[in-house]
């Protein structure tokens, strides 16, 4: 029996309008997941770690939906034997580079202590006095200042994620830690980072406690020439200042123009002492004749042609001891700028931050001392690692300029 031919409908063309919906809900859908696995470009880190910073972001305490934590103490030069004074602001973020690096490559949350330690030599803006009586809490809360009036939090966690010890975050840390028992805290001293990390003992803890080191945190980082070692440059903590000291330096490079800088350290770095026979040395013999006018001038003439802006950082208490300068530069301090400053700014260790972002700012800037062998310095003394005392040299010779 022979089936009857049925015929097929022709089909119906498709609407050019459908098309271009689905073409136009294609290429969305592509910008959004290229969005989602893109990293920052413009990060001054390199691809590993910003590779590290997703991996932060992604990285829970199995079984506890918490992330894992990594603690110094409360104190940037804590644990050590310095812990009732402290050193310099520059000195301190050495040893919070240590810490955090060693939070990135554990890819831990690092807990941030919620206030910095003033050291008074370098605090002109004056510390409060302390009285006699007073509570070895009330002279730390007088000998310092907020880290977060120093550093964007924010802007840190961006690169390795932190929160501040005084936070509802932390000690719901602590608590979660104590209840986990074994599994929740360790506290460790003499353990290298590579076995916090390689050792499942440690790395599956919810919180590694370092503060039974006896050593401080720049001593755990003394081996910072390894260049392979050095996870942050130095100039990512600078970087990272609070956000009114990054506007307040923007607002003064705006008004500075085209300029160079210059940082001139010596208060603190010219000191000498006596040998035996009465005969004053020095740690730095050059330097205090190297960052004189004169031989300042002499010095930076070959980088920094006659007639430019020359904004200046220094220590120096000395007044109009840069006078000199002007005869080639016009010379400009941050004391130029105090209705900028004056409303922002209660310690050294602010105005030092703003100042060091306008020096980062300059078409020159010309160091102290080497930080690095690219680096346009004042002086060729070197600026650690001097443990010879020598005779200060003031006289010029064939390698002052």
């Amino acid at each position: 029996m022979a089936f009857p031919r049925i015929s097929k409908a022709k089909p119906k063309p498709r609407s050019p309008i459908l098309l271009l919906v689905v073409a136009i809900t294609a290429i969305a859908l592509l910008f959004l997941l290229s969005s989602l696995v893109s990293t920052d470009e413009s990060s001054p880190l390199s691809s590993k770690s910003r590779e590290n910073v997703v991996k932060f972001k992604e990285q829970k305490h199995p079984g506890t939906g918490h992330e894992r934590y990594l603690y110094w103490g409360s104190r940037i030069d804590c644990p050590g034997k310095h812990c009732e004074s402290c050193e310099g602001l520059g000195h301190q973020e050495s040893s919070l580079r240590c810490a955090l690096e060693e939070a990135m490559y554990l890819q831990r949350t690092f807990v941030m202590p919620s206030r910095m330690c003033i050291n008074p030599i370098h605090n002109k803006k004056g510390i409060l006095h302390q009285a006699i009586n007073a509570s070895s809490e009330d002279r730390w809360a007088a000998s310092s200042c907020t880290m977060d009036s120093l550093y964007d939090m924010d802007l840190v966690s961006e690169t390795i994620p932190v929160i501040l010890d005084n936070s509802k975050e932390w000690f719901q840390v602590l608590s979660t830690s104590m209840k986990l028992g074994a599994r929740g805290v360790a506290h460790v001293e003499a353990v290298s980072r590579v076995d916090l990390k390689k050792n499942n003992r440690y790395s599956d803890l919810l919180l590694i406690n370092r503060t039974a080191s006896l050593l401080s945190w720049f001593m755990e980082c003394k081996d910072r020439n390894n260049r392979s070692a050095i996870m942050l440059p130095y100039s990512f903590l600078p970087s990272m200042a609070a956000k009114k000291m990054r506007d307040a330096a923007d607002k003064i490079k705006a008004q500075l123009g085209d300029y160079d800088a210059i940082h001139v350290r010596r208060g603190d770095k010219i000191k000498t002492r006596k040998d035996r026979f009465g005969v004053e040395r020095s740690l730095h013999p050059h330097l205090d004749r190297d960052t004189r006018p004169e031989f300042i001038l002499c010095r930076i003439r070959k980088w920094v042609p006659p007639g430019r802006t020359l904004f200046i950082a220094s220590n120096e208490r000395t007044p109009e001891f840069f006078s000199p300068l002007s005869a080639s530069y016009k010379l400009a301090y941050s004391s130029n700028y105090s209705q900028i400053l004056d409303p922002l700014i209660d310690n050294n260790y602010q105005l030092f931050m703003i100042e060091r972002l306008i020096m980062m700012g300059a078409k020159t800037f010309i160091r102290t001392f080497k930080e690095d062998e690219t680096d346009l310095s004042l002086t060729d003394d070197p600026k650690k690692n001097t443990k010879v005392w020598q005779i200060p040299v003031y006289t010029a010779d064939d390698k002052t300029c």
